[in-house]
């Protein structure tokens, strides 16, 4: 009788995964996946999330959420590029660009370059300590930093500007130490230094590149150990500085770009920030060695009015008691305006994945690979 019971069970367990595996046909098929809440959206399909896993771990991954059917897939990179060596080392940035996805992997010095219907590779640029990247006429723009922990001979950090249909390096021009995060606004581009290789003399400045020449024509003087950079509808930078963790607190400040001057800042940390119509949603973890703890915030700011709203944009108590460990990566859907906040946890096991109403209530949870970071959003193709 036990016999018996053994081999049915055996052929409906065949049967079941013979189901799923036509089920699940297409990019990434096999992923492990999970459940959100299928939407009825009329421009997006989907988003990608990255996860940057951790240094020398080779865990760096790439998943998919789709709208329509509300699965979550993980590890879509790896399926669809069976037989590689994964994605690498660590996945500091990701961007959709035309029907291409760039993803740039910090620790391995390349840009992953991959079809957006298929996530199957085009091409790997290579490009030492690559840090984030932006997009403008058809060029792309990446930030690097170049130098080496520790050596003050190092050299300044880089930008390089690639050309989106060959995919290949066309110019490089020399900014600051340790660039960070880019923004173009009209034909300038800016971009953050941090220094953050010399905690005891941080950079402070923002770069400002002409893209004619493609070089840089000034610095504006900021604070220190800059980090995100963002414009918003008005051509106003809003630049994130994340302090010395000692004595001088994170902020977060606005540049005019008519005059390139700092014209107003804000007691705000800033893991991550996205600007949605006319506000910016921010969310923050600011650790400090003396204490050494982190202080947790979730805010708002009205860009048009440049005023901080006075409430979290959460509303069913996951801004409290610690149900958010420590949110990391933030992201609006800008058709229904749904928030995306990732949770980091211990950086060191798999993050989580929160979607909030554009009311602050929590919809769906699910599991994300090591440090899940950066979320960019799939439109709808013809």
């Amino acid at each position: 009788m036990k016999f018996k019971w053994t081999v049915c069970l055996l052929s409906m367990l065949l049967a079941t995964a013979a189901c799923r595996k036509d089920e699940d046909s297409g990019p990434g098929a096999g992923e492990d996946l999970q459940h959100g809440q299928p939407e009825t959206l009329t421009t997006l399909k989907g988003f990608l999330l990255l996860n940057e896993g951790n240094m020398n771990m080779n865990k760096a991954s790439l998943d998919y959420y789709d709208y329509t059917t509300g699965v979550y897939r993980s590890n879509v990179f790896e399926k669809a590029n069976a037989g590689g060596s994964g994605l690498g080392d660590v996945g500091n940035d990701l961007a959709v660009y035309g029907s291409k996805v760039y993803i740039v992997v910090n620790g391995s010095n390349k840009i992953e370059v991959l079809d957006a219907r298929t996530w199957k590779k085009i091409r790997q640029i290579n490009l030492d300590n690559c840090r984030y990247i932006t997009f403008s006429g058809g060029k792309a723009y990446v930030s690097a930093y170049l130098g080496v922990v520790g050596d003050p001979a190092a050299p300044q950090g880089s930008v390089s500007e690639i050309d989106t249909a060959s995919l290949t390096i066309m110019r490089r021009a020399t900014v600051g130490r340790q660039p960070e995060e880019l923004a173009v606004v009209g034909n300038r581009l800016y971009v953050a230094h941090s220094g953050g290789y010399s905690p005891s003399n941080y950079e402070r400045t923002v770069a400002v590149i002409d893209l004619t020449s493609f070089r840089e024509i000034k610095r504006i003087d900021v604070a220190v150990n800059l980090h995100r950079l963002r414009v918003d509808a008005y051509g106003d930078l809003y630049v994130s500085s994340r302090g010395d963790y000692y004595d001088i607190p994170p902020r977060l400040y606005v540049i005019d770009t008519g005059t390139d001057a700092v014209k107003k800042s804000f007691n705000l940390a800033v893991s991550d920030m996205d600007i949605s119509s006319d506000t910016a949603y921010i969310c923050g973890t600011a650790f400090s060695y003396q204490t050494g703890r982190n202080e947790i915030s979730y805010s708002m700011l009205d860009v048009r009015t440049e005023t901080q709203l006075q409430r979290s944009f959460l509303s069913d108590g996951m801004d409290r008691n610690g149900k958010i460990t420590l949110p990391y990566g933030l992201a609006i859907n800008p058709e229904n305006k749904d928030i995306l906040i990732t949770d980091a946890k211990d950086y060191v096991s798999p993050g989580k994945l929160h979607c909030f109403s554009k009311s602050g209530k929590l919809k769906w949870s699910v599991a994300t690979g090591d440090i899940p970071a950066k979320i960019e959003f799939l439109k709808k193709t013809p």
